[in-house]
Parts: structure tokens; sequence; C-alpha cells
């Protein structure tokens, strides 16, 4: 070994010292810079008289450009062949990375404008790696000539991959007459090796959103690399399938959306890198406890935002599963002895004989909602014992060495009440168009009838049929409607309306029939109700706080026959007739009611019969509306005033 190390220094001995390093070949975006020495004998020298490092290893400004594009644009004014050309620059040629290539603009002329590019132009655009005195030479992440060591996907040099997470997903097209878009995934600020593939005929495009809050939108619209944000996009699109990459890290957050182009479906597939963007941060201790004979002093742990430096809500670093949140540590403190007690005082263990400070909580409020999943709250505060038992608030500082009690969660997290409709029932004629009808239940998530559905999405009891059989009797001047049991218990269900959480018409029940036999009618009272969650109570509103069609308020009713009229009908079928179906069909009828006046008082004139709308019961004149049913007369006149007028 000692033979070795003077062989060594003996061949060192033959160079002179390295001279100062060259300036740096660039500005900014990684050069190289080279220092020389001389061979002081006379014989040849072992070893090399040049070595090189990197340098200026800081990032070019946007518009400062490709440092090969600036060589080969650099021989646009120099004549080729007798001719000037824009000229581009060719990158990755797997053959001769480090030879000057250039392409003439608009055409498929490719010329090698020099046999190698300026030190520090990189050897591959994905690549640290650098051409220096025509070669290749690998650089590591660390910029140093000759290291080995990466990025990892997170973009750390050196890395372990904890600063990320893998996002990876799938999303599938949901045709919609009323949407022609939809977002895809949103990208968050910092991302890397993002890839899309779009599969079917829909088409990607992308809204960009930076941390200065400028919004913009780009359509994709044709193959290419291009900028967003500063952001470099490599876009293809096909026939059937488009595939966005960008290598990232995003300097802006980006938005890819759908735009629905054809009938089939489509799929989108992503992955990407997510930088973990919060991150717990261990906070110094807390003041101390006591100013003097021993206390005690917390730390505690802050969400910290990596982009932004600021300390943000703990909710942003719970979000990532990959955070844990450091422990608090506890320690003594200024156990001096306090002045006042003689001088001494005996520090005791905080938790036997000095309770710690505990969380104490308040009882939880009512649910925000009686289904379908609320919210109740209560607070949490930090509270100290002392040696006597008293129990006082303190500083929440002094609580965080134990996890604080939740002061909201969910509660009634069960489906609320909803309608089942049971099966319908048979027509109710034989031949012909009659009607059908069914019960409708409402249903509790346990399955049981209960009251609580809202009206507005209650299922139609009854509804149209037709016999596809031909009738061959004359058609009944009143329909006839659904028999019992059916119709009576989809009645007593559809008069059953209950208060809900949603302003609705709640109707009471029907008087008893104004006469005790024949026609008559009945009234109720309808009225707008809430029912208020928290006292559970109801609430009287303005009707025109409900929205919908109003219940009826009174209708037709019959109470048989009176003594000495033919019944047409069975009692039951009359009565459910009149009483159930609120016909006004036989209630209200046109009749004439007199003449007008003549239109003339001599020589002839013209006298029209009034028509009127009557309620056969009460013989009092109605609104027109509730003869519509009927047919109007027709149109009768008559002569008068035929005595001839005396001469003027």
């Amino acid at each position: 070994s000692s033979r070795t190390a003077r062989s060594e220094e003996d061949r060192d001995s033959l160079w002179d010292a390295w001279g100062s390093w060259s300036e740096c070949s660039r500005t900014c975006g990684g050069g190289a810079s080279y220092s020389l020495r001389r061979c002081l004998s006379s014989k040849t020298c072992e070893g090399r008289n040049i070595r090189y490092r990197t340098c200026s290893n800081v990032d070019c400004p946007p518009e400062a450009g490709d440092f090969r594009a600036q060589q080969c644009s650099a021989h646009n004014d120099v004549k080729y062949q007798g001719q000037l050309y824009e000229w581009l620059p060719i990158s990755n040629d797997p053959d001769n990375p480090c030879s000057l290539k250039c392409q003439a603009r608009g055409t498929a002329l490719v010329v090698e404008l020099a046999p190698k590019v300026l030190d520090g132009t990189r050897c591959y655009t994905e690549s640290l790696d650098m051409c220096i005195s025509g070669l290749c030479q690998i650089v590591g992440c660390d910029h140093q000539l000759g290291s080995a060591v990466k990025e990892d996907n997170c973009g750390v040099c050196n890395g372990d991959g904890s600063t990320c997470r893998l996002v990876r997903g799938q999303y599938k097209s949901q045709l919609s007459a009323s949407k022609l878009d939809d977002t895809v995934v949103a990208i968050p600020y910092g991302s890397r090796q993002i890839r899309l593939v779009l599969k079917g005929p829909d088409h990607l495009y992308l809204e960009t959103n930076t941390l200065q809050g400028v919004k913009s939108e780009n359509s994709l619209s044709t193959t290419g690399s291009f900028l967003v944000e500063n952001s470099s996009i490599d876009f293809q699109k096909f026939p059937d399938k488009e595939i966005l990459r960008i290598s990232g890290p995003l300097t802006a957050d980006f938005t890819i959306k759908i735009h629905y182009a054809g009938a089939a479906d489509s799929s989108v597939q992503f992955i990407f890198y997510q930088p973990i963007i919060h991150r717990w941060r261990e906070t110094d201790f807390f003041p101390c406890s006591a100013s003097c004979g021993g206390g005690y002093q917390l730390t505690s742990a802050e969400c910290f935002d990596l982009r932004s430096n600021r300390v943000v809500a703990d909710q942003y670093c719970h979000y990532y599963p990959e955070n844990i949140k450091p422990k608090p540590k506890l320690q003594e403190c200024n156990l001096d002895p306090c002045p006042a007690s003689d001088g001494y005082k005996q520090i005791m263990p905080y938790d036997l004989y000095h309770p710690l400070p505990r969380w104490e909580s308040t009882p939880w409020t009512a649910c925000s909602s009686s289904c379908g999943g609320g919210i109740q709250s209560r607070s949490v505060s930090c509270v100290e014992e002392d040696i006597q038992g008293h129990i006082s608030p303190v500083e929440e500082w002094k609580c965080m060495y134990t996890p604080k009690m939740p002061v909201v969660q969910p509660c009634n997290i069960f489906d609320c009440p909803k309608w089942l409709a049971q099966e319908w029932s048979p027509c109710t004629v034989t031949c012909g168009q009659g009607l059908r009808y069914r019960v409708v239940l409402c249903i509790d998530h346990r399955g049981m009838h209960t009251g609580g559905c809202s009206t507005k999405t209650k299922p139609h009891i009854k509804e149209e049929c037709v016999v596809p059989t031909p009738c061959y009797k004359p058609k009944e001047k009143l329909p006839v409607e659904a028999k019992l049991p059916w119709y009576k218990q989809a009645q007593e269900l559809e008069e059953g309306a209950a208060v809900s959480e949603e302003p609705s018409f709640i109707p009471e029940a029907w008087s008893t029939c104004s006469v005790t036999c024949g026609v008559g009618s009945q009234m109720r009272l309808v009225k707008c109700q809430v029912l208020l969650s928290f006292s559970q109570s109801v609430a009287d509103l303005p009707m025109d706080e409900c929205e919908g069609p109003k219940p009826v308020s009174h209708r037709a009713c019959y109470s048989g026959p009176c003594s000495g009229e033919a019944a047409e009908y069975a009692p039951e079928e009359t009565q459910l007739l009149y009483g159930s179906l609120q016909e006004f069909d036989e209630l209200y009828d046109w009749e004439y009611e007199g003449f007008t006046e003549c239109s003339e008082s001599c020589g002839g004139g013209v006298q029209e019969a009034v028509v009127t709308c009557l309620n056969k019961q009460t013989r009092e004149i109605a609104d027109e509306t509730l003869c519509v049913s009927s047919r109007r007369p027709p149109q009768l006149l008559k002569s008068c005033s035929l005595d001839p007028c005396p001469p003027r």
C-alpha cells in the first residue's frame, strides 16, 4: 500500500496545479465549466489535463426558450446551398444526441449544422444529462457530473417517495340530454407524471386556475406539444382515442373535462403523482404552566401548507392517510422554588397528585334532521382540577397531549320514510273505459307503516283503464267508480296527510253531509303547515308558502234517496258515486231563466233567453265553471214589440 501511494504521488507530481474554473457556458438551465492543468514532464503524463463541473443550475425564465433551438436559429441568416431557412431543433437523436441537427421549417430537410452542440446542452429533453465537448455526460439530480442520484416520483432528489401519492382511476361517461360536458378529474398544483387515455368518440379539454386566481381554458383541438401555464403538454388525437401527457410539475390547478360528442359511451383512464402539500409540523414548547415551583409545558402539531408557507386548519392534513400527527410532548419546567414558599416546594408527579388538564364536553344537541342523516354538536373545553377538587376552564393547549373529542357527529343516518305502492286493482268495468285503484303506504326504514312522507312525491292512487272488450249497452250517464274495498282503502290513505318538514297543505276531516237525504255538500278546513324538526311542533304558515295544488275544501255528498224518489243506483253505488268522488255533474246544470228586454220598443225587436248555472238543490245561481261538464243549451230568440211605431 505504501508503494501504491508513492506511485500516485509521483504521477501527480508530474502535473502542475489545476487552474481556475472557466466562465459557465450558460447563464441558466445548467451549463458546464472547465479547469486546465499542464504536464511538467518531458514525457507523457498520466491522466487528463481538463476537468468539468456543472454550473448555473437555476431554471431559465420561460421566455428564454430551448437552448438547442437557440443554436439552430443562429444559422437562420447563413445560407445553406444558396438559400436561407428557418431552422428548428431535432431532439432526442438516439445515435448522436450531441450533434446539432436541425430541420428547415416547412420542409423535410434535416441537416447537421455542427458536429457538436455547445457545452451544457441537454442530451435528451427529459434528462439532466448534458453534452460536454461533444460527448453525453451523466448528470445526477444533484447536478453533479457522473452522479447516479435520481429524483423520486415526487420530484425530490434522492427522495423516498413520501412527499406525494399515486392517484389512478377511471371515468366512464354517462350521456345526458341536459349535459354537454363533465369533469373527469381535478389535478392539483405540483402534480407530476400525468397521463390520461380517452377511448371513445368524446373529446378532452382542460381548464386551469393559477395560484393568483387566473382561470383559462384550452380546447386541445389538434395533436402537438404546447405550453399551458408554463407546463409542457403533449397531446395526441386519434379517430377513436386521445392521449394527454404532462411531465410536470404543474404550475396551476388543472381540471380535465370531457365534451360529449357521440352517442356511444367513452372511458378515461388517468394516473398521476399528487404532492402532499399539507404536512404536520411540530411546534415549540408552549409557555410553562407555572412561573416557579414547578409546572409543565407541552408541544403541539400544526398543519402546514407547503405551497403557501402558512398554517392551515387541521382538516387539510387529515385528508392524506400518509400523514400521521405527532403526539404532543410533555415536560416539567420552572422547577426553581417560589420565594413565597420558604424557598422550597416539592414537585409531585402530575399524574398522581396533580391531575393533568382534561377535555370535558356538554351533552349532544338534538339532531338537525329526523331522518336521512343529520348533524348534532356539542362544546368541548379544556378544564383543570386542583388538589381540592375544584374544576376551572384553562387554555386549550394544556389539553393537547390527548386528542380533542369531536364536536360534531352524524345522526339519524337511516333512510327517511318513503311511499310504497301496492298492486293495482282490477278495472272497475268489464268493457270500455273505467278506473282502477291501488293502496299507497308510507313505509319507514324498518318496513313499518308510518307517517312523514312528502305529499309532493306520493304516487297517484287512481288512474284510467281500458278493457278492450266492446260495450253493447247504452253508455251510462255517469261513470261507475271503483267498488269497495279497493277505493275505500285508497281514499282513507289519501286523506291521511301527515305534516312534514316541507311546507304542505294539510286537510282536516270532512264535515257531515248538509242533508239527510239526496245530494248535499260537505266542507273541510285546509291549512298550510310545516313540522319544526328541533321542537317537533307544527306551525301554521300563509297559504302562499305551500306549493302544488290545494286540496278541495268542499264537495258533494249523497245521503241516499229521499222518500218517494226512485233510486237509479244501488245505495252503496250511489254513496260511492256522490260522496267519494266529488262529482258536481248532477249538482250543477244549465237552465233557462227568462228573457232579456226587447231590443226595440216598437216596429219589431228580439229577446234572447238567459242561460244560468244553477245549484239544483238550492236553486241558487252558481259560477259557470261548475257547469263546464254539462252541454250549454242552444241560444233561443223570440220576436217582440211588433206594433208599428207612430209617425215622427
